[in-house]
C-alpha cells in the first residue's frame, strides 16, 4: 500500500537524485591585489558574484587574494595551467617576453583610452594571441589599466630629472623605457612597493593612479607625473582559467562562465579600472601632493627618447615569428575604430 508517508518520501528522494545530477562546482580565483584593492573590489568580485547568481548558486567562486594560495605574482599563470588555482587574474608583463603579442599595447605612447585598448587587446587575442601566446588557458577576458604614470620622491617634469633615480617598472618594456630616459630601472611586484620606497631601495615608481590608494604610495612619495594625451606606457592584464576544468564543466555553466567572459567584459574591466584613477587621484590632491603634467609640447622631448623601443620590440619578436610592425598597425587600428563609434 502506497501511504502518503511513502509518497512524500518518494518525491523527496527523486528530488535529491535530480540535484545531484545537476553540476555544481566549486572554481578558485587567485591574484595578487589585498581584497580592498579596486580591481579584485570593482570587477573581479562584480565578474565572480554575476557568474554565481547566473548559475544559480551551482557555480560557487572562492576568492583568494594577496597571493593567499602561495607562490608569487609572477607565477600566478602557470598555477591556473597547473591548476594550483581554476582562475587567476595576472600581469602578462610580470613574465618579461612570455607573452610577446601582448606588448603591443606596452609600447610608449600607443594607448590613450583604456576600453579602446581593451577592445582592441580582446580582438587581437581572439585572431592571434588564443592558440599562440595563451594556447595553455582558457582566457576570459584582456584588458589594460588607465595611463601610466610616474610617482617620484623628487618632481619630474623633463627626462633628466630621472637620471639616477631608481624607478620600479612593471615590465620589460616600462625598463627599458626608463632606462632611455636616464633612470635606473628595478624590477619588483607591484605589491612590493610601498616596502621598497620606505626603505629607499627605490625613488619612485610607475603605476596608475588607482592602484596608489591601496599601496598608500600618496603617503610615501610627494610628486605624481601625469603626461597629457597618449599614456607613457600601460600595462596589460589577462583573466584565465585551467582549461581542463572549464572543459569539465557541463555546457550550460560553461555556458554562463562564457556569457560572462570575452569582449564586453575585457572593455568593462579596463574600463573600471580607469575609471578609478579620478577618486586615487582626488586622494593625493587632499594631501596637498604635487601634481606635474607633461604637456603635450613638451611630449617631444620624452618621445624622441624612447622611440627606439618600437624599433627593437619589432626586431626582437620578428625573430619569434611575428610581425612586429602589423600588429601595431591593426591595433592603432582597432584602438580608432572604437574610439570612433
Amino acid at each position: 500500500m502506497i501511504t502518503r508517508r511513502t509518497l512524500f518520501a518518494s518525491v523527496a528522494a527523486l528530488a535529491t537524485a535530480s540535484g545531484a545530477m545537476a553540476q555544481e562546482v566549486t572554481l578558485t580565483l587567485h591574484q595578487f591585489l589585498p581584497a580592498q584593492a579596486n580591481v579584485p573590489k570593482l570587477i573581479l568580485d562584480v565578474w565572480a558574484d554575476k557568474v554565481e547568481a547566473d548559475s544559480d548558486g551551482r557555480i560557487k567562486i572562492e576568492r583568494f587574494p594577496a597571493m593567499q594560495l602561495g607562490g608569487t605574482p609572477p607565477e600566478l599563470i602557470d598555477q591556473a595551467i597547473d591548476g594550483v588555482a581554476d582562475i587567476v587574474w595576472a600581469v602578462n608583463g610580470f613574465t618579461p617576453g612570455r607573452f610577446p603579442r601582448t606588448e603591443v599595447f606596452e609600447l610608449p605612447f600607443m594607448t590613450s583610452d583604456a576600453r579602446a585598448a581593451s577592445s582592441a587587446f580582446w580582438q587581437l587575442y581572439e585572431k592571434h594571441m588564443a592558440d599562440t601566446d595563451f594556447a595553455d588557458v582558457e582566457i576570459l577576458g584582456t584588458w589594460v589599466h588607465g595611463p601610466g604614470m610616474l610617482h617620484t620622491k623628487s618632481p619630474v617634469t623633463k627626462p633628466e630629472d630621472l637620471r639616477g633615480m631608481k624607478i620600479r617598472g612593471g615590465s620589460r618594456m616600462v625598463n627599458q623605457l626608463l632606462e632611455l630616459v636616464g633612470a635606473e630601472p628595478v624590477g619588483l611586484p607591484v605589491t612590493e612597493i610601498p616596502g621598497a620606497l620606505s626603505k629607499g631601495v627605490i625613488d619612485g615608481t610607475t603605476i596608475p593612479w588607482e592602484v596608489t590608494t591601496s599601496l598608500k604610495v600618496p603617503e610615501l612619495v610627494t610628486n605624481h607625473t601625469e603626461f597629457e594625451g597618449p599614456a607613457i606606457y600601460n600595462l596589460t592584464f589577462v583573466l584565465a582559467m585551467n582549461k581542463d576544468v572549464y572543459d569539465s564543466l557541463d555546457d550550460d555553466l560553461r555556458a554562463i562562465i562564457d556569457a560572462n567572459s570575452g569582449h564586453d567584459f575585457s572593455v568593462f574591466a579596463g574600463g573600471t579600472q580607469a575609471d578609478a584613477d579620478g577618486p586615487a587621484r582626488q586622494v593625493a590632491v587632499d594631501r596637498g601632493n604635487n601634481i606635474l603634467l607633461v604637456s603635450a609640447d613638451q611630449i617631444g622631448e620624452w618621445d624622441a627618447l624612447v622611440r627606439p623601443i618600437y624599433d627593437s620590440w619589432v626586431a626582437d619578436v620578428a625573430g619569434k615569428g611575428i610581425d612586429g610592425q602589423a600588429l601595431i598597425d591593426e591595433a592603432r587600428a582597432l584602438m580608432e575604430a572604437y574610439e570612433a563609434k
